[in-house]
């Protein structure tokens, strides 16, 4: 028996870490880094560069600045609009690719290429240097090797980006200061002076408020019109010194967002809101060559006002503009309306093909075959794109040769240009086909490993056996489904409630529990709390931002809220003060929990008071406590609190002994689910509070009926912990990872310690179902290593859940979506796999309860 369950255990960890190995070498192998090309370009031999109709360049990222939110009928950009109308300012829609975060984005503004999706991850990693731009070429770069200073004030991503290019810069971190206006002051003091000075040839501000308001009210929130003003005076003052100052006179200013939001304030995915940006370009010149355009647009399909450009075409755009050569890695292609500044055609011709000569090096690097030997005629091409792309270049250089007229050779250079752009965006990462295969066949095997423990179990399980496993097939098959990967809340909510149903009818049969609540009414209640987490937050994808209780009922009335997070707080207090009295035998002590139990209490209402002032603003109730708390700094109350936990978390081990048997470990993991709750409680947003209660009167509804089985114990923990993430507002989008409490207690970037906060936020339903099951197990159960068939249930789902992934992402990797929705549900699988499987189940729960089992 012994060497069974040491066996069975051996090969469940050994199967965890061929996971993790498969899921490593299966994205090696599908998000291969993007090679490029060193060193600058430089003017081919024999060209002469036309003179330049700018010399400086101020590039003001504003970032999330939506399209709608310069152009729209409700935008408060009024000065810009009248430079739209009056001529002064051409308008566009820039398309921000996915993932629409900053870094990618900054990229391939400065680059003109497209960004690996690795870089996604990267965006989160701000000690990263392995994304740094040093070495690559870009406009920034271009610029500087021109001689003059470069100056840069606000995210610090540029810092990262470009280490030791700019002469002046004072940068601010986009994820550790959540506030709607020091982040922008910081930039914004700097302005006055450096449009004074004359030593620099581009000035870089990237303003953050407007995108932190996004993330805590939303677009249409009561910060944003303000924001939005405090920006437009920025432009104004901007384009008063280009008007009165000399030195000004010459340069361009370019207003733009890094990306969009959607209608629930986030980012990262590609919904019409968020790959749409404002792309103004604006100088008092333009009026003599331009005609105004109407402003503001009343009404535009999808955020697309004016005409739709690539982010990518900033970069030769600018080179045309500012007289440099196009940078190597380019894959962007000259605005043809800004081009309409050249007005001899030949001039218009030459700079095209410039553009298509920089693009046909990259063309002909990628797919050397297709270009070795271009057909005469591209009719007689084969359907292959780059034989196509091959044809069009022949075309071009036929034409070129040839010297034929501007007016007839401008059409075929512009098709060649879009053709490439479009061929070499797509072909951004090529995949290894064998790393993927490879990450496969370790998935596998991992399974193998799992399945001569769980299949034994699955078949003695009888109708518990047959719920996971229909579980577990029909999860398989949604992940080959974008909209059931967008939506995957549904699946999940819809299992949980139908597991409750037959825990139902299982109690309406069998139990005889004396107590009301009791076998099948305990269960009744259970779900009804289950129907009320699941509409607390409405979530996915398409439904994002839809009424639910939060936004109809607890917001509006936050008094309603608070109300149900004193309870949280106060059941929280009362249940770990029980527990001390019965440790210490007197009842002084009690009120060691409830100081710390305050303290956490004080420091949501000062991180509420910082995060979302408006929950504080209709509940003056707690007005002193938030002059209270305004003196001390965030970090020190989190730290205090961090520190009463610790200690709490001390005096359970000392107390209860759970080595000593059964009945003692029982009695830690009660104790320990109130610390951890508590813990939980201040990682997470003060809207999410009241489900710790909900969720605690569901365990004690199901405590309260018949002993359930091993089998029913582990559905519950794999169901609970899925639905739960939900619960908080999370989905399989990169556009709801929280990072609001990932700086809780941390006075710097750590990226251990941020790493952990910022998984134990967006995971915090997760983690603590992952415990609480536990208390459900009787203590025959845990003597017996009843625990075993939830460990062996978790570890073959974690197979399960990455082999269905990995082969989707494998077969679908040509789909539309591929990058938009496949992709970010992989890295979401490898943090469940990583993060709630690896170290929370297997390592601490299986490592708290499974070693007494021998």
């Amino acid at each position: 028996m012994a060497s069974g369950v040491h066996y069975r255990r051996a090969s469940l960890y050994l199967a965890n870490v061929l996971l993790i190995t498969s899921l490593l070498i299966f994205a090696k192998g599908f998000f291969p880094h993007k090679a490029f090309l060193t060193g600058l370009a430089t003017w081919s031999e024999g060209h002469q560069p036309r003179p330049a109709p700018f010399d400086r360049v101020v590039f003001m990222v504003v970032d999330a600045l939506r399209s709608d939110f310069v152009y729209g009928n409700a935008s408060h950009f009024a000065f810009t609009q009248s430079l739209i109308r009056s001529g002064a300012a051409l308008p566009f829609t820039g398309h921000a690719s996915a993932p629409t975060i900053t870094m990618p984005r900054v990229k391939a503004i400065t680059t003109g290429s497209v960004p690996s999706f690795v870089d996604l991850v990267l965006n989160f990693a701000e000690s990263d240097t392995t994304s740094t731009l040093r070495d690559q070429d870009s406009w920034l770069a271009q610029m500087r090797a021109k001689g003059r200073n470069l100056v840069m004030y606000g995210d610090d991503t540029w810092l990262r980006l470009f280490p030791n290019f700019f002469h002046r810069a004072d940068g601010t971190t986009s994820f550790f200061v959540s506030d709607f206006t020091e982040v922008d002051n910081n930039v914004t003091r700097h302005v006055p002076s450096e449009l004074r000075n004359d030593d620099w040839s581009a000035m870089t501000l990237h303003f953050l408020g407007l995108d932190h308001i996004g993330h805590k009210t939303g677009p249409k929130g009561p910060n944003m019109p303000a924001k939005q003003a405090e920006m437009d005076t920025i432009v104004h003052e901007i384009y008063t010194a280009m008007e009165s100052q000399e030195h000004m006179k010459s340069c361009l200013l370019i207003l733009l967002g890094d990306h969009g939001m959607n209608e629930g304030g986030n980012h990262g995915a590609s919904s019409p809101g968020e790959v749409s940006t404002a792309l103004t370009f604006i100088s008092p010149r333009f009026k003599s060559a331009f005609e105004g355009q109407h402003s503001p647009v009343h009404d535009a399909h999808d955020y697309k006002y004016y005409d739709e450009v690539e982010q990518s075409d900033i970069v030769p755009t600018l080179a045309a503009l500012l007289g440099f050569p196009i940078p190597k890695n380019n894959l962007g292609v000259a605005i043809p309306r800004l081009l309409e500044l050249w007005t001899v055609e030949s001039d218009r011709y030459n700079l095209l093909y410039e553009n298509a000569e920089q693009i046909h090096r990259i063309a002909q690097a990628t797919f050397p075959a297709a270009f070795a030997q271009a057909p005469p005629d591209c009719s007689t091409a084969s359907g292959d794109d780059a034989s196509v792309l091959a044809c069009l270049w022949y075309q071009v250089e036929i034409a070129h040769s040839d010297r034929t007229a501007p007016s007839t050779s401008i059409p075929s250079l512009t098709t060649f240009l879009y053709k490439a752009q479009t061929l070499l965006s797509g072909t951004a990462s090529n995949y290894d086909l064998t790393m993927m295969q490879a990450g496969i066949a370790l998935a596998t095997l991992a399974l193998g490993l799992c399945l001569p423990s769980f299949i034994p179990s699955l078949l003695r399980a009888g109708v518990d056996g047959v719920m996971l496993g229909f579980t577990m097939l029909m999860y398989t098959i949604t992940m080959f489904a974008s909209s059931y990967v967008e939506e995957e809340h549904q699946f999940w909510y819809w299992i949980f409630s139908a597991w409750l149903v037959v825990l139902f009818c299982k109690d309406a049969r069998y139990s005889s529990s004396p107590s009301i609540l009791g076998g099948p009414t305990g269960t009744a209640l259970a779900f009804m709390f289950l129907l009320a987490t699941r509409r607390w937050r409405q979530t996915g994808q398409k439904y994002a931002g839809e009424p639910d209780l939060l936004t109809e009922l607890l917001v509006p009335n936050s008094w309603v809220l608070w109300i149900l997070v004193i309870l949280t707080f106060a059941h929280l207090a009362r249940n770990l003060s029980r527990r001390v009295v019965k440790w210490m035998e007197t009842r002084q002590m009690s009120l060691l929990p409830v100081l710390i139990s305050m303290s956490a209490f004080l420091f949501k209402i000062a991180f509420t008071a910082a995060d979302a002032p408006e929950l504080l603003s209709s509940f003056p109730v707690l007005n002193p406590l938030v002059v209270f708390v305004s003196r001390y700094p965030l970090v020190s109350l989190a730290r205090i609190v961090f520190l009463g936990l610790v200690h709490l978390l001390g005096c359970s081990i000392y107390y209860e002994a759970p080595w000593q048997g059964v009945e003692n470990l029982r009695g830690f993991l009660d104790a320990a689910q109130d610390v951890l709750s508590l813990f939980l409680v201040t990682q997470s947003r003060t809207v999410y509070v009241p489900l710790y209660l909900f969720f605690s009167m569901q365990v004690s509804l199901l405590r309260r009926g018949r002993q359930y089985s091993v089998s029913e114990i582990s559905i519950l923990a794999l169901l609970a912990q899925y639905a739960s993430f939900f619960t908080f507002g999370g989905t399989n989008s990169i556009a709801t990872i929280d990072l609001s409490n990932a700086y809780n207690g941390v006075s710097g970037y750590n990226i251990v310690a941020v790493g952990a906060l910022t998984f134990v936020s967006n995971w915090a339903g997760s983690v603590w179902w992952a415990f609480a099951v536990c208390q459900l197990y009787s203590a025959s159960q845990l003597r017996e290593g009843g625990i075993g068939m939830m460990m062996t249930t978790m570890a073959t789902f974690a197979c399960v859940h990455t082999l269905a992934v990995m082969v989707a992402c494998m077969v679908l990797r040509e789909h539309l979506f591929i990058w938009t929705v496949f992709s970010p549900k992989y890295l979401y699988t490898a943090a469940w796999v990583v993060g709630q499987h690896t170290a929370v189940n297997m390592l601490a729960v299986g490592g708290l309860l499974w070693w007494r089992h021998s």
